[in-house]
């Protein structure tokens, strides 16, 4: 007797819970079952039912963290509610938090007063930069803030071997960075082709991480493909843009994560797939969401409410942002309003939308009227690494492109998502070299390999960002981070590059001698600012921009995806032209 009551002593749930020792859970049963009185007791309010679909008239009883019960209850402290509705803590399932451009702490700060209580994260952008000192300092801080931060471990570092990164991780390094309770499974798998393959190097991850979550990243993959990428025992796929893809991998068995970020908006077209039926294989997130969509938009509610505003039942929509995204994670006690279940809740005087007034973690109130009600700057936050930033050859003569009598290679550009066109132009050309044509939206475009001294930059064209004068760079050039810009003069462009250099990394906006700058300083990727400062500044650097002429919503967005060798059609990245249907390198000129 005495040795099970050791082991229940020391039981821990599944990955991705909190654990519960004998004398928390006996307190916990004694609170629902009305033999004491619970520490906290939401009275009056709407409680949203993930489980049923149905909205519940009904008290809400809290104790050590834990939803004791929900019924008639009393509490040493009452909230009274009002009638106000109540929602299980949201939980984005796929995101990266470098994207964001905030640290891991002002994040946070930035999402919990949006009712965002967890995030699963795959730090494969600081991966690429740091390898695994970076993903080290995303374990350091999650360890510190009040928002729970899940990793999944970045599968494909580099993303493709057709750019240039600071680190390759192979399985066996991985693997030194586990157990860690806020490591969950395998990031997204980019290398698809090495799965389709059976690359003996992706393969060992795959058998590394058999037993738990792997997320997938196939956009366009079908029929054998199809079937040779899910029976490598990967679960989900975030890159969906058609319903007609998103049914035939819902059919594979795949979770879908439908995604609504400052990029990609894939909502609207795919919500045609959820019903009674798939509902329970689908989640929202939001892959990468800039901090100032963050601060004036929402998080994880406005994807919420952007379905709801798409016809979609209210209750299903939360769900699709609590329960399913916990479920699929393994997420024990986790995304939904029922005893036993981890206190993470807000409340909203409105059911659509759903905006909230009061925001609890842990049974905690962190959050009122959007805003934190303790300082994020008292959190113990660990000193972020150094980077490399080790460009050299900014000069005209590096960007110079001679003329051939052919057509070339120009990448055109398009709004709301990460895919591009491959287009076939002749070039305009001065004095022997091809120089950008403002008259055909034609721009010279350059990346910047930042981790190796003295290489050349690598230098392309681009359709569709429509600059008339000026140009703009940033260090968040996706996956590896180098340096990419794109001007309508080479002066511009150094200018802008220059100024990304002696700053350690960031986002500018260059022209004629006047230089606006966001500078981000961690790891080149991230601000230690505030969101609303970060915001701010990227304010100013759009409104410059779109007063040279730029069309795209957001165009540093769109920039740094430019070089992401893994979405099609074509891309550029510090080794040159990649045409990703061929998964190789190709000439500017055909």
């Amino acid at each position: 007797m005495r040795s099970v009551r050791l082991c229940l002593d020391f039981y821990y749930f599944m990955e991705g819970t909190v654990k519960l020792d004998s004398a928390r859970l006996a307190g916990l049963i004694e609170v629902a079952a009305g033999r004491r009185q619970a520490e906290l007791c939401i009275k009056g309010c709407r409680l949203v039912n993930v489980f049923t679909g149905e909205i519940e008239e009904k008290d809400l009883a809290v104790h050590d963290g834990f939803i004791a019960g929900v019924g008639d209850y009393e509490g040493q402290w009452t909230v009274r509610a009002d009638g106000m509705f109540v929602s299980p803590g949201f939980i984005d399932g796929h995101i990266h938090i470098e994207s964001s451009l905030l640290s891991p702490a002002n994040f946070c700060a930035a999402v919990l007063p949006w009712g965002t209580s967890a995030v699963v994260a795959d730090p494969h952008e600081i991966a690429n930069v740091l390898g695994l000192e970076g993903i080290r300092y995303f374990v350091r801080c999650a360890r510190n803030i009040p928002l729970d931060i899940f990793l999944n471990l970045p599968s494909c570092v580099p993303a493709s071997p057709l750019e240039t990164s600071g680190a390759n991780l192979r399985g066996v390094d991985l693997a030194s960075m586990l157990p860690d309770e806020h490591l969950l499974g395998l990031g997204e798998m980019m290398n698809f082709p090495g799965v389709i393959g059976a690359n003996a190097e992706v393969i060992d991850k795959l058998v590394l991480f058999q037993e738990s979550v792997m997320d997938g990243h196939c956009p366009g993959i079908s029929g054998r493909d199809l079937n040779a990428y899910v029976a490598a025992g990967i679960g989900s796929d975030h890159e969906c843009t058609t319903a007609r893809e998103a049914a035939e991998k819902l059919a594979r068995g795949m979770a879908v994560m439908i995604r609504q970020g400052s990029q990609s908006k894939d909502l609207e077209e795919l919500i045609s797939v959820v019903n009674d039926h798939t509902w329970p294989r689908c989640m929202f997130v939001s892959d990468d969401v800039h901090a100032d969509d963050l601060v004036n938009k929402g998080h994880m509610n406005a994807v919420v409410n952007a379905a709801m505003s798409f016809g979609m039942d209210p209750a299903r929509a939360i769900a699709m942002a609590s329960w399913t995204p916990a479920g699929f994670f393994r997420l024990q006690r986790r995304g939904a309003l029922a005893p036993g279940y981890v206190a993470d809740f807000s409340l909203s005087a409105t059911l659509n939308p759903w905006n909230p007034v009061r925001v609890f973690k842990n049974g905690i109130e962190v959050a009122r009227e959007g805003q934190m009600l303790a300082a994020c700057n008292c959190w113990r936050v660990p000193p972020p690494p150094e980077h490399p930033m080790r460009i050299e050859l900014i000069a005209p003569q590096h960007l110079r492109v001679p003329a051939q009598r052919k057509k070339m290679r120009v990448i055109e550009v398009l709004e709301a998502t990460l895919f591009t066109r491959k287009l076939s132009m002749y070039p305009k050309v001065e004095n022997g070299c091809v120089v950008s044509d403002i008259e055909r939206d034609v721009l010279k475009a350059a990346v910047y390999n930042r981790y190796v001294a003295g290489a050349r930059p690598a230098v392309g064209f681009v359709h569709g960002l429509g600059l008339k004068k000026g140009a703009i760079a940033t260090s968040v050039a996706h996956d590896s981070h180098n340096v990419i810009a794109v001007g309508v003069s080479d002066e511009d462009i150094i200018a802008a590059v220059s100024a990304l250099k002696e700053s350690g990394g960031g986002m500018v906006a260059a022209c004629e001698g006047t230089v606006e700058i966001l500078p981000l300083p961690i790891a080149g990727l991230m601000s230690p600012l505030p969101a609303p400062e970060v915001s701010e500044k990227l304010k100013k650097l759009k409104t410059c921009v779109r007063d040279w002429g730029a069309k795209l919503d957001n165009p540093y967005m769109a920039l740094s995806f430019l070089s992401l060798s893994v979405i099609p059609e074509l891309k550029l990245t510090d080794r040159g032209l990649v045409e990703v249907s061929r998964f190789a390198h190709v000439d500017l000129f055909e």
